[in-house]
C-alpha cells in the first residue's frame, strides 16, 4: 500500500453537480473545473428561495443542500478557526470522495486550512500534516503552535528534513523518501477515541464519525496538485493508519 494506491482508488469516482435556481451562479464552473465533477445547470422559476442543489453519483442521488451553500462555498471565510455554515459544510460533505486536478498553492492552502480548522475546534483527536519539505512550514508555523496549544489535540507533521521547526507540543518526522517529497497531506481523525468497536476503529460519542476529515494531493508540475480530500471516517482511518505504521 502507498499513498499513490490511495489517490487511485478515490480517482475512480465521478459525481455531478446539478443547480436547479434561476440563474447560473457566477464562478461555479470556474470552481469546479480543476475537480472531478460535472457541474450542470436546470432553471426554476424566481421563488425567492435561491435555489437548491442536488449531488448524484453515477446517476444516483447522493443529497441536497440548499443554494447558499453554492455561494458561500466560491467564497469561503478567511478567518482561523471560523466554521463554515452548516449547509456549506454539507455541500462539502456530499462532494467528497473526488478527485482533483490542477490544484495550486493558494488552493491547497484554504483546503488544508478547513481540515485544520475543524481540529482546532474540535481541540482533540490527531492532525498529521505532510508539507513535502518542513521549510514549508515556516509560513503556517503560528498556525501549528495555536493548534498545539490545544491539549486534547496530538499534532504530527511530516518532510524532508531542510529545516528544523521547534514548535513545542508538535512531534516533527523528518524522512527523505519520495514519497514524502511528492505528496501534501493532511489527515485528521476525527477526536481523541476512548472506545474500540466492532471494525477495530475507536470513536467518542460519534466524534470519530463526524468529525474525521483528510486530503491528499500528489505534486506533478511545479507546484500543481491532484489528489481528493475525504469526510469518509473509514479513508481516513485507513490514512491514519498508513502515515502512523509508516512513518509514526
Amino acid at each position: 500500500m502507498s499513498l499513490a494506491d490511495f489517490l487511485a482508488e478515490v480517482a475512480r469516482r465521478r459525481k455531478t453537480l446539478t443547480v436547479f435556481a434561476p440563474e447560473q451562479y457566477e464562478r461555479l464552473g470556474d470552481h469546479f473545473e480543476t475537480r472531478n465533477v460535472t457541474v450542470e445547470h436546470e432553471t426554476l422559476p424566481d421563488d425567492g428561495s435561491g435555489g437548491f442543489v442536488v449531488v448524484s453519483e453515477n446517476g444516483e442521488f447522493v443529497g441536497s443542500v440548499g443554494g447558499d451553500a453554492v455561494r458561500e462555498l466560491v467564497a469561503p471565510p478567511t478567518t482561523f478557526g471560523t466554521a463554515p455554515s452548516e449547509a456549506t459544510q454539507a455541500l462539502l460533505n456530499l462532494l467528497a470522495d473526488t478527485t482533483f486536478v490542477s490544484f495550486d498553492k493558494r488552493q491547497m492552502l484554504a483546503t488544508s486550512r478547513e481540515i485544520e480548522d475543524r481540529a482546532f475546534r474540535c481541540g482533540r483527536g490527531t492532525l498529521r500534516t505532510g508539507f513535502q519539505s518542513l521549510s514549508a512550514l515556516r509560513a503556517q508555523e503560528r498556525i501549528y503552535e495555536l493548534l498545539a496549544n490545544k491539549e486534547g489535540l496530538d499534532v504530527h507533521v511530516y518532510g524532508r528534513p531542510d529545516w528544523s521547526p521547534e514548535i513545542p507540543g508538535v512531534t516533527v518526522h523528518t524522512d527523505e523518501t519520495p514519497e514524502i517529497g511528492a505528496f501534501w497531506f493532511v489527515v485528521f481523525d476525527g477526536g481523541r477515541a476512548s472506545k474500540e468497536n466492532e471494525t477495530g476503529r475507536t470513536s467518542e460519542l460519534g466524534t470519530t464519525d463526524e468529525q474525521a476529515c483528510a486530503l491528499l494531493a500528489e505534486e506533478g508540475e511545479p507546484h500543481t496538485f491532484s489528489g481528493f480530500w475525504t469526510y469518509d471516517p473509514e479513508l481516513v482511518g485507513e490514512l491514519d493508519d498508513y502515515l502512523h505504521e509508516t512513518y509514526g
